[in-house]
């Protein structure tokens, strides 16, 4: 462990936080901008000052204790600064999805009762003018980025820039006015309204202490090796409780550097620029990477082409037996170090990660083909586990001990399985609850402090936490055999061409799946074969590509126990969406939502059907609506046993 000495006494606020490393550390990097291809630094120092001057000048328009300050954009130092700035003033921010509907931007700005909303560019500004009218309480709205934004002439609307100015004139004018302010804010007191994904209906607003979220990332610096000269990459929403945690709180707690890429479009070229000492992703990122990672495998020569799949297949079997806590044989330690010089040690620096001492996955799932390879490869991957309740973290894998199976000790916390297989957590971590849901509080913190998962798990006998799956996702088929859908869906997302895919099987008496293709990588396999393809809906419903699709599954399959394996699939016209309202912000499925959405297509699946018309409807950003209308084919996976027995099924209803 190597924080800051201060840290077992560590200020119990992030202002405090903030005006500790503003005297312990004043020029060290804080905050890092790529702007126009240029790293710009903003020091410790210099992150006081700005929160300084928006703080004065949100005090000289009204913001006071108490008051919420939505913020939206992509990661920006002025906007990760504009959070602690609220904070000073015993104010909340309420950051809010940078690709969020009108729709979704309306209900939580309404819901926080915002009065303030300081919005990165032209686009955010766009939103937050069109949906003023229907939030009356709506005042100011303060943007960072001038561009585009000349011409605009609208009550209340001012540059990050011109507030800015105001606070210093203010701040001269109350000398001590912001140290007073900062005085009085307690531990006790709501750092955030961190807004949960929303699976089953709408996202909740989780109230997070400066206490939870410390207490939170001091249980992580504890057992994480970080340190204050250490880079971040604050690439993730800041909507997303875990880009909170990692790249402000636990930022600010060890005073290490966070670096903002210049857009969501360089993220991996500025990732390789940084090199970060520690990484962040979710599965999604991952299962991205190695995609491009099969990829450009692919695309190689015959003779990469297979030194990359010898070497990749060595590094899986090596973590296997690591994995199993078995010897190396002397043959496979070999070939290990020469493909760290040949492959791994090239396609980490590729990735940007060569200097990462660890690195890290959560938020979902992660399928374990996928958590092998990394490993295997020479990339420290740990499995975390935390949720927007619990301040992002509740347990991480020791260095050593990690598995795809597990998601790590807990941390700072104690963990039970209630009688019912549920995860219990109990600890400073805990939220206060959910804003203006009394009810829904008490039924996720019951009267003895325990918060209530939702997630299916148990200890295993190292003392490691494992999670199934969501506890009402867990099921059984009609044999009686256990049945959790993520499991099976890791497993088909470890293929380069599925994007993402549904599993269905509880009640029933075999599982299907609804496939959406990963465009890019399904794309350029139908390039090379010379298949021309005008849309994703047509290059989905290919007979090539449902051929390819259908072999990738029939080897998922291989991997799977006798009953859980999938017997038919189609392909989806189209890509889960969460304007769509498919998947939430964090890509994780509403299940109930799309079993009611596809329910005819799910009834096709079981009653032995070879095509079924989809008609869904798509929205777009602007809150405008059409319907995608296709023919799809239901096939049959290869080699699948008892795949004919859906012939004999028709007068089966839809049971998801």
């Amino acid at each position: 462990m190597s924080i800051p000495a201060a840290t077992a006494a560590a200020p119990d606020t992030l202002p405090r936080l903030l005006l500790r490393n503003a005297t312990t550390m004043p020029d060290r990097p804080a905050l890092r901008e790529k702007r126009l291809g240029v790293w710009q630094t903003l020091t410790w120092r210099g992150y006081l000052e700005q929160a300084r001057r928006i703080a004065a000048g949100l005090a000289s328009m009204g913001f006071a204790r108490g008051d919420t300050l939505a913020i939206i954009g992509d990661n920006r130092p002025s906007l990760y600064v504009a959070h602690i700035a609220a904070q000073c003033l015993g104010g909340t921010p309420v950051p809010l999805y940078q690709d969020a509907i009108a729709s979704e931007l309306e209900y939580v700005v309404d819901h926080a009762e915002a009065r303030f909303v300081i919005a990165e560019d032209q686009e955010q500004v766009d939103k937050m003018l069109a949906l003023r009218e229907r939030l009356p309480r709506l005042a100011t709205i303060v943007y960072s980025d001038p561009r585009g934004m000349y011409e605009y002439r609208h009550p209340g609307l001012l540059t990050l820039a011109d507030l800015e100015q105001r606070g210093a004139a203010h701040d001269l004018a109350h000398a001590g006015f912001l140290e007073a302010e900062i005085a009085r804010t307690q531990a006790d007191d709501v750092a955030y309204i961190c807004y949960t994904s929303g699976t089953t209906g709408r996202p909740k607003g989780a109230m997070l202490t400066h206490r939870n979220v410390i207490a939170a990332a001091r249980a992580f610096a504890e057992v994480a090796d970080l340190r204050p000269t250490d880079d971040w990459i604050a690439y993730l929403p800041m909507a997303w409780v875990g880009d909170t945690f990692y790249s402000q709180v636990a930022q600010m707690l060890v005073g290490l550097a966070a670096n903002c890429p210049e857009s969501p479009d360089t993220v991996t070229r500025d990732l390789r620029e940084v090199g970060p000492h520690a990484f962040l992703a979710p599965p999604r990122v991952w299962e991205n990477l190695l995609t491009q990672v099969q990829v450009k495998s692919a695309d190689a020569s015959g003779l990469k082409r297979r030194v990359f799949e010898f070497f990749r297949a060595k590094a899986v079997e090596g973590q296997v037996l690591r994995d199993e806590n078995q010897p190396l044989p002397g043959a496979l330690r070999f070939w290990l170090s020469l493909g760290e010089w040949l492959v791994y040690g090239p396609v980490r620096d590729q990735m940007g990660l060569r200097r990462a001492r660890f690195c890290l996955t959560g938020g979902a799932p992660l399928g374990g083909d996928t958590f092998r390879f990394f490993r295997g490869i020479g990339i420290n991957l740990k499995q975390i586990y935390g949720s927007t309740e619990l301040a992002a973290f509740a347990s991480i894998q020791p260095d050593g001990e990690a598995s795809p199976v597990t998601v790590g000790r807990p941390t700072g916390n104690e963990v039970r399985i209630a009688d019912g297989g549920e995860v219990l957590v109990r600890g400073d971590n805990v939220f206060r609850g959910y804003l203006k849901a009394e009810e829904a509080t008490r039924q996720a913190i019951d009267a003895e402090g325990w918060f209530h998962t939702g997630d299916a798990g148990f200890i295993d006998p190292a003392g490691h936490l494992v999670i199934i799956d969501r506890a009402k996702d867990v099921g059984k088929m009609s044999d009686g055999t256990p049945f959790a859908p993520q499991f099976i869906e890791n497993k088909l997302k470890f293929s380069p061409y599925i994007g993402e895919a549904i599993a269905f099987g509880d009640g029933r008496d075999r599982v299907c799946t609804m496939i959406a293709i990963a465009l890019q990588p399904v794309g350029n396999w139908a390039e090379r074969r010379g298949i021309a393809y005008t849309s994703f809906q047509d290059l989905s419903q290919k007979p090539e590509v449902r051929r390819l699709i259908g072999e990738e599954i029939a080897r998922c399959n291989l991997g799977l126990p006798e009953a859980t394996r999938v017997r038919r699939f189609l392909m989806l016209a189209k890509d889960f969406d969460a304007d769509d309202a498919e998947i939430t912000r964090t890509r994780k499925l509403r299940r109930s939502f799309i079993a009611e959405k596809y329910a005819t297509a799910i009834g096709a699946l079981y009653g032995g059907a070879d095509t079924t018309e989809l008609a869904t409807e798509i929205t777009y950003e602007d809150g405008r609506r059409a319907t995608v209308t296709a023919t799809v084919a239901i096939e049959d996976v290869p080699g699948a046993p008892a795949a004919a027995a859906t012939r004999t099924a028709s007068r089966e209803t839809a049971h998801v």
